[in-house]
This record gives C-alpha cells, sequence and structure tokens, in this order.
C-alpha cells in the first residue's frame, strides 16, 4: 500500500484531489492509503504546515510517504510563480503540485458531458478568466441549471464529477489539469515498474 501525504488549501481541493488521486491509483491499479494533513486555512497555511511537515520528517527519518501532494490554486499568479512559491529544496519524498488555474471549481466543469452524466445536463465549457470566486459561482449557477440545488456550492458533487470525467480530454484543454494527471500518471506508472 501506497502512502500519499496530501495538504490542500480547502473542503473544495480535497474532495477534487482526492477523487483524482483515488481514480488514477485504480487505473494503475495501485493500493493507495491518503494522509490528508491539513484541509483549511488557504495558500499561506498549506505553505507553513508544507514546511513544518517536511521539517518533522527530517528530524525522524524513514519511514517517510511515498508521495506528497500539495494543492493549492494559482489565483491568478499563473502554475510557474505559483509553484515557485511551493517546492521546496530539499524534500525527503517526491512531492508533486496540483495548482488548479486560476481556481479548483474551474476544473470541474472542465467536461460537460461528465456534468450532464451526473446531473442529467451538461454545462459550457469554462472561459479562461482570473476573477475571485468567478468559478465557484459558475458552478453554483451550472448546478442550479440542472434543476438541482447545491447544499455546499456544488463540491459535494465533485467524486461524482470526477468519477464521470475524460481525464484525457480535460487535460487537453487545461494545462494546470493536464500537468498534475501527468505528474500523478508518471509516479504511479513508475511504481509499476
Amino acid at each position: 500500500m501506497r502512502e500519499i501525504a496530501l495538504f490542500v488549501e480547502d473542503y473544495a481541493h480535497r474532495q477534487v484531489i482526492g477523487a483524482l488521486v483515488r481514480r488514477i491509483a485504480v487505473e494503475y491499479n495501485i493500493p493507495i492509503r491518503l494522509d490528508w494533513r491539513n484541509a483549511v486555512g488557504g495558500h499561506g497555511k498549506v505553505i507553513a504546515e508544507l514546511d513544518d511537515y517536511l521539517r518533522d520528517l527530517k528530524r525522524q527519518g524513514s519511514p517517510w510517504p511515498d508521495l506528497i501532494v500539495v494543492a493549492t490554486d494559482a489565483n491568478c499568479k499563473g502554475l510557474n510563480e505559483r509553484t515557485r512559491e511551493i517546492v521546496p529544496q530539499d524534500a525527503p519524498a517526491p512531492m508533486i503540485l496540483a495548482i488548479p488555474d486560476p481556481h479548483i471549481e474551474r476544473w470541474l466543469l472542465l467536461d460537460g458531458a461528465a456534468f450532464r452524466a451526473v446531473f442529467g445536463r451538461g454545462c459550457d465549457a469554462p472561459d479562461q478568466k482570473c476573477a475571485r470566486d468567478r468559478y465557484k459561482q459558475l458552478l453554483i449557477e451550472a448546478i442550479y441549471a440542472t434543476g438541482t440545488t447545491p447544499r455546499i456550492g456544488g463540491i459535494e458533487y465533485a467524486e461524482d464529477i470526477i468519477q464521470k470525467i475524460n481525464i484525457n480530454r480535460a487535460a487537453r484543454v487545461d494545462r494546470s489539469f493536464n500537468r498534475f494527471v501527468s505528474d500523478l500518471r508518471n509516479t504511479f506508472r513508475g511504481w509499476q515498474a
């Protein structure tokens, strides 16, 4: 069983990233255990908790997790700048980043067919503009348009949408999604060897 430590900035990231990691693990027949390190507090909290965790790992020595996943929105800073802010120089375990650009809710709107499979009606492909809460609002509106009332902003449907999403198609239309999925697949492929 592979141990994956995850650092995420909020509940939405936990739902979407967790669903993606589990789905791709099944794709590669890799048994995993997810060790959630945080799920609240935003980007700053993720970085602080990650730094503390890495320091503690180095102090204690092995066993280390097989993989560390760090998820935080690009928040209009772009993938490269956000990556530079996160990547530590000396992580004791392999690390991959999930940096939705600009926000995680956009990933749930990438595949209208998946949306239709879950809700009975598709959604429009989202544009890529940087505006605070834009994709949260688009997700809520798309769900309301299906006749469904979201209880917690639509994130409660993340697992269902991710199970139906055409990962390859979504990766072709969103660079940040592609980067995360490719890194995750490469890691799992390496574990099969």
